[in-house]
């Protein structure tokens, strides 16, 4: 007895010991494992920002979406009596969420399996359906005799809620918007570019649980998610709608690698539509074109051609160095440095003007005139340089976008023997068409050149309006010789020896100018094919819009600038005038000079 009460008393003294340990040494410890298993945390995941134009319309927004799941092992035969449950599901299923049935089938068929993933982001309108159909086989199977049962084979069918990137317009402004990866995330773009704003906080909730249910009368934690930042873009969708149309139709009819339009409000350097082609549909990322996706109109480099000509006179009037009816002798070949240098088409010796250089778009008179602008051609290389980088040249435009380029523009103590003379006329340097489109709208704006926007404004989760700051402002030239070189440009459009005419617009005064360059294949590193473009703003003596517009190695028919761009300019300006209601001014343009006759 003595032996069974010390054993007993040891037992006892072990249990003491150990509870001594768990209710007072380790109770913290106990306390806080127990309640990791008492207590499961949920993700409260914020709505993602939207993203409008600037009236308002949705671009890209956030909807719920569901990903349709199925426990298997609930459709097993020993379940559901049915030995082809799996196949009568997947029968059912599959017009619903257009999947193909044998593949529904086999992922049905994995009775051990107690989760499949069965299709990814459906609608509401979707898993409402199969919600529906599940509740009319109830209905069928509880009418049915008990000697004949009809078991619900979409009983292990479930759905994950989540939300979902939907951009309502498809393809509209896709190299803007970039896109979202499967976890939200912006992999594109705005997208990428605003992602930490557009995303939002993730909340969190804590709840009680017992058995894998939560517990209705215990307490609950809720931290609550706040919703991403609203993003306003500078964008008109309909002004974009216009410029993608067009430029999809022009790169396909011309048979060109891609093309780009650059629509701008020469008063507040707002872009009002950035067009690709091709470009891709940012709902389904899966099946784009990788060459298509990002946006090539901002990280494309090319050489602009003869568009790039302004930037040369404009240096050339500011200095003084000549006047629009300045006298320029133009021969058929001009030898410099080590080369022969040529217009785009042989001619006898011209007699122009300086605006019936631009007119013409003679790159022997531009490099005539560019020699002005010092008194050694190491000088007017230098002064030349200070003025494209005065227009935004060779740096970035100040949109940070993702994948942007700064184009090249060498120093001019670098320059070459053949790029000393063919700066002045656009090939040695390159260039985004951004960039290109805000050299134009520098002069419709008097010189002042606004560094372009593409952000009009935020709104914040408390709806609070907050506009974008103010972009930065550079006085390029004055405003006299801003003013000359609008009506030097409308000679390239509204005289009959221009080279725009295919951009004219009934009503309105139009100042522009084409372009067609030498281009680089990104392939070879070698010349291959042609740069086609046309730049120009409307009205001309009031201007209010610029349009730019390129297109890369076109193959079919022509790739002259005037005759593959200019007719692309004229539509979309000509929408882009009637959208934002601009009246013409009505005053009848003055003619300059384009040619002289010699010995007068």
């Amino acid at each position: 007895m003595r032996l069974v009460s010390l054993g007993l008393t040891l037992v006892m003294l072990v249990f003491v010991v150990r509870l001594f340990q768990v209710q007072a040494v380790d109770a913290g410890a106990f306390a806080a494992k127990a309640n990791e298993n008492r207590y499961v945390p949920v993700k409260l995941a914020a709505e993602r920002g939207a993203i409008t134009d600037r009236g308002g319309v949705a671009l890209a927004t956030t909807v719920d979406a569901y990903d349709i799941t199925a426990d298997p092992s609930l459709l097993a035969p020993d379940k559901t009596r049915i030995d082809d449950a799996p196949q009568r599901a997947a029968t059912l299923l599959a017009p619903i969420l257009h999947e193909d049935k044998a593949t529904l089938a086999t992922k049905l068929a994995k009775s051990t399996s107690r989760y499949v993933l069965l299709s990814r982001q459906q609608t509401p309108q979707v898993w409402k359906k199969i919600k529906d159909l599940r509740k009319s086989l109830d209905a069928r199977a509880a009418a049915a005799p008990k000697r004949v049962p009809r078991p619900n084979v979409l009983v292990g069918i479930f759905a994950d809620k989540h939300s979902k990137r939907v951009y309502p317009n498809h393809d509209l402004a896709s190299g803007v918007l970039g896109f979202v990866n499967s976890e939200g995330t912006g992999r594109g773009g705005l997208e990428a570019r605003l992602d930490k704003q557009l995303a939002g906080k993730d909340g969190k909730l804590v709840y009680a649980q017992s058995g894998g249910r939560r517990v209705p009368t215990a307490d609950a934690q809720v931290h609550p998610a706040v919703p991403g930042t609203d993003v306003e873009l500078t964008l008109d969708r309909d002004i974009q709608w216009a410029a993608q149309q067009a430029i999809t139709k022009q790169v396909a009819k011309s048979r060109a690698d891609r093309g780009y339009v650059v629509v701008q409000d020469t008063r507040t350097g707002e872009i009002l539509a950035l067009a690709n082609s091709p470009g891709f549909d940012p709902n389904d990322v899966s099946k784009a074109d990788p060459g298509a996706l990002g946006n090539a109109a901002l990280s494309d480099a090319y050489e602009p051609g003869s568009t790039s000509k302004l930037m040369s006179m404009a240096a050339v009037l500011e200095e003084g160095a000549a006047t629009p009816a300045t006298r320029v002798t133009v021969p058929n070949r001009l030898h410099r440095g080590d080369r022969l240098f040529a217009d785009d088409i042989d001619h006898p010796t011209w007699h122009l003007t300086l605006n019936g250089v631009l007119a013409k778009s003679s790159n022997i008179g531009t490099i005539l005139a560019a020699g002005q602008l010092g008194k050694t051609q190491r000088q007017a290389n230098q002064v030349l340089y200070s003025y494209l980088r005065k227009f935004g040249i060779g740096q970035p435009t100040g949109l940070g976008f993702p994948g942007e380029t700064a184009g090249i523009l060498a120093k001019p103590q670098d320059w070459n023997t053949s790029q000393q003379f063919t700066i002045p006329f656009g090939q040695g340097l390159s260039l985004n068409a951004v960039q290109a489109a805000s050299v134009y709208s520098t002069i419709a704006n008097g010189g002042e050149r606004i560094a372009p926007s593409l952000v009009r404004g935020t709104i914040g989760p408390d709806g609070r309006y907050t506009p974008a700051p103010k972009p930065a402002k550079t006085r390029v030239v004055g405003k006299k010789t801003a003013a000359t070189l609008a009506t030097m440009l409308e000679s390239v459009v509204d005289d009959e020896e221009g080279t725009g005419a295919k951009a004219r617009i009934d009503g309105y005064r139009v100042g522009g100018k084409t372009g067609t360059s030498n281009r680089v294949d990104p392939r070879t590193g070698r010349y291959r094919g042609y740069t086609a473009s046309f730049a120009g703003f409307a009205p001309a003596d009031k201007p209010r819009i610029t349009v730019y517009c390129a297109v890369q190695n076109p193959t079919q028919g022509s790739y002259f600038g005037g005759q593959v761009c200019g007719p692309i300019y004229q539509q979309v300006m000509a929408f882009a005038l009637k959208t934002l209601q601009v009246p013409p001014t009505g005053a009848a343009p003055p003619r300059l000079p384009v040619t002289f006759q010699p010995g007068q």
